[in-house]
């Protein structure tokens, strides 16, 4: 019989058994036991195959951070079907583009967003099931209720043998501005998180029965890879996951929760999350003593923002990580009160190398720049795109590497210097934003006749979108006209948080966005930089 330590619905099993009174999740005024979490999962999980979804079926979570995220996704893990993450900041032909490309035959929504998956509904034909959380009952347009799949039916464990290829989908924007589902097995996820040790999920188990885990807080959202990591480590080591009661981060509330719940670990995205978290502690005292750890990646992470909020988290260490979607840990820096602080500097994670376009490796103090690229626990590739598969996952030396496109300098002790992304991709507070999309969003607009879009950086979002566009009459175009008119064409967060009428060209000669000439031209509105 199979005892290999390499899914996350075994470990979900075998933890829930062993810890069934202690909590497992905690969102405002609910608690859920790790039994009631475990009976809960297993009626969902057990909904979900009578639809007739099956090993390796898809299931998109267009939901906010909610109980009902973590209960889909250990029913997901517990069923042998796919986890699909949705951005519930899309609309219209991006939330499209994720229910289509991954073949979801369920989806899973908060009923704020019911009329934008109705919309779509005729141009689904794969979808079987609908659950809308937050409906008490089945409503006349077809969809469920989550809460009746959570609490009718056997809630006894599925008993069905898993395996380590079991995949999960995590979504991540693409060099056109639609997002790609990154293919992870089970398998090399449970590596990472070095669970793989134990003899069997038992044995795990009854490690975790004999250690109190404490009360971590992923104020990231769980539909991003931060969060969602966060909550699966917090889970597998028998912990409990507090979840913010609100549609989205509330600094005040996320202070006023750590004191309440005596929160121990902490996830962020760098300064999206730090600047509000700082501002709501110079007005509000809040006992933060409990905290150890505050870990942030996915965007950049100022060392005077890291310096600032230890001196509001005496006890605790942050952790910034450089990762993706594509790979983890390719490197890491750990900093407590007292230590020297530098912004994207890291320790080379195991199993990296910087590669130059070449495939030559950097070496470390020769100036060169290069891709990072990590080995080892990593993706298959993209799902239903090998060309960019080969692209991103490349064999070298007969070594296949995860490289996302992360560019860095190695310094000659060997640290990280990281210098960004790739194809001009805009990070704004740790979502990825491809200037073409907003581009084409904005040409689209009657009076704009061509426009560009940059990264600027940005006190609280690491980078903002600025856009410098031409219009037919030289004139401003109506902001309120214009805005929307983007709503209707992409996610608010994608939005220009300015945007500039000028004369100069913005285009070379073949076509392409002179980036470095549009950044000339916004010399009169930019801060020195």
């Amino acid at each position: 019989m199979r005892v290999a330590v390499d899914n996350f619905g075994d470990l979900l099993d075998a933890i829930a058994a062993r810890i069934p009174e202690r909590p497992a999740i905690v969102c405002g005024e609910l608690t859920r036991s790790w039994a009631e979490f475990d009976a809960r999962s297993n009626r969902l999980a057990r909904r979900l195959l009578a639809a007739g979804l099956a090993p390796d079926s898809k299931v998109a979570f267009y939901l906010r951070n909610s109980p009902a995220y973590l209960e889909l996704m250990s029913a997901c893990f517990k069923a042998r079907l796919v986890h699909a993450n949705v951005n519930y900041l899309y609309v219209n032909e991006e939330l499209h583009h994720v229910l289509a490309n991954s073949d979801a035959e369920a989806v899973v929504y908060d009923a704020e967003f019911g009329s934008n998956v109705e919309a779509l509904l005729p141009r689904l034909p794969k979808v079987a099931l609908r659950l809308e959380v937050g409906a008490p009952e089945s409503d006349s347009k077809g969809a469920a209720s989550f809460e009746s799949a959570c609490t009718a039916g056997d809630a006894a464990p599925l008993e069905i043998e898993r395996s380590g290829d079991d995949l999960y989908f995590m979504y991540t924007g693409g060099t056109t501005g639609y997002p790609k589902a990154v293919m992870w097995p089970q398998r090399e996820r449970v590596r990472i998180l070095e669970l793989s040790s134990a003899a069997s999920p038992a044995d795990h188990a009854r490690h975790v029965a004999e250690t109190t885990e404490p009360v971590s807080l992923p104020a990231a959202p769980l539909m991003h890879s931060t969060g969602f990591t966060a909550a699966i480590s917090a889970l597998m080591a028998g912990g409990c996951v507090a979840l913010l009661p609100s549609r989205s981060f509330d600094a005040r509330l996320c202070l006023a929760e750590i004191e309440r719940l005596r929160v121990a670990r902490m996830a962020i995205v760098g300064d999206a999350f730090a600047v509000p978290l700082l501002d709501a502690l110079a007005q509000q005292p809040c006992d933060t003593t409990s905290v150890r750890l505050i870990s942030s990646a996915g965007a950049m992470f100022s060392a005077d923002r890291k310096l600032a909020l230890l001196e509001y988290f005496p006890n605790a260490q942050i952790s910034d990580s450089l990762g993706s979607s594509e790979g983890s840990r390719l490197g890491s820096r750990v900093s407590a009160r007292g230590d020297a602080i530098e912004t994207a500097r890291f320790k080379l994670g195991k199993n990296v190398k910087v590669f130059t376009e070449d495939f030559r490796e950097v070496r470390p103090g020769s100036g060169e720049s290069g891709r990072i690229a990590t080995s080892g626990a990593i993706p298959l590739g993209y799902y239903k795109d090998p060309e960019r598969t080969a692209a991103t996952f490349p064999v070298i030396d007969g070594v296949r590497y995860s490289m996302a496109g992360d560019w860095c300098r190695v310094l000659e002790d060997g640290t990280l210097e990281l210098l960004g992304r790739g194809n001009n991709c805009i990070n704004s507070g740790g979502e990825k934003i491809y200037p073409e999309e907003v581009e084409e969003a904005l040409k689209l607009y009657p009076e704009i006749t061509d426009a560009a879009v940059i990264g600027v950086d940005d006190p609280r979002w690491g980078q903002a979108v600025t856009a410098v566009v031409h219009t037919r009459d030289g004139v401003e175009p109506d902001a309120d006209e214009l805005k929307a008119h983007l709503l209707t064409r992409i996610a608010r967060y994608k939005h220009p948080k300015s945007i500039h009428v000028v004369q100069g060209a913005l285009r070379h000669d073949n076509g392409k966005v002179n980036y470095r000439g549009v950044r000339r031209l916004l010399e009169h509105w930019l801060p020195e930089q």
